[in-house]
């Protein structure tokens, strides 16, 4: 170990970082940043994504003795779905505009077309997404705080 890393070892706070990974435990952040003089201090942390929910369409069985033509349509799956709302950037997904606030939207609520529906930060920068469509909210396909990708479906709007 050099001389510098020793010196660096030395300035780093062990009960800060303990304090800070707390923080962000309570508080469900992912990630705090903080610094002072010259030292920074940067905790993330990074949750496994459960598998995102998916809507669940009423299953209809066919009377007995049934031609395989008269059976119900299988249902269209939510990534595909013509009333899907995509992901326009790679960041993280919200409900709300803040922690403990009230979701944008609900299952099942109508919304606007231009009304704000989920917020995406990417960079440190809230991006509201508005919902493009008017229309009924039939399925949230991501988690509150669910790391998402470019293109990724967030809701189903019908």
């Amino acid at each position: 170990m050099s001389k510098d890393d020793k010196a660096m070892a030395k300035t780093i706070d062990q009960d800060l970082i303990r304090e800070l990974a707390a923080l962000l435990k309570e508080t469900d952040l992912t990630e705090i940043e903080f610094e002072r003089d010259d030292l920074r201090v940067r905790v993330a942390r990074h949750n496994v994504a459960a598998a995102a929910p998916v809507a669940v369409a009423p299953v209809s069985l066919a009377p007995a003795g049934a031609a395989p033509s008269e059976a119900a349509p299988r249902p269209v799956e939510p990534g595909k779905h013509p009333g899907v709302v995509p992901s326009p950037m790679v960041g993280t997904a919200y409900y709300a505009p803040a922690p403990g606030a009230k979701p944008f939207i609900n299952l099942g609520d109508t919304v606007k077309a231009g009304q704000t529906v989920m917020i995406v930060e990417a960079m440190k920068t809230m991006n509201q997404i508005p919902a493009p469509r008017s229309g009924k909210v039939t399925a949230i396909l991501v988690e509150d705080g669910q790391p998402v990708e470019y293109g990724e479906p967030l809701l189903v709007i019908e």
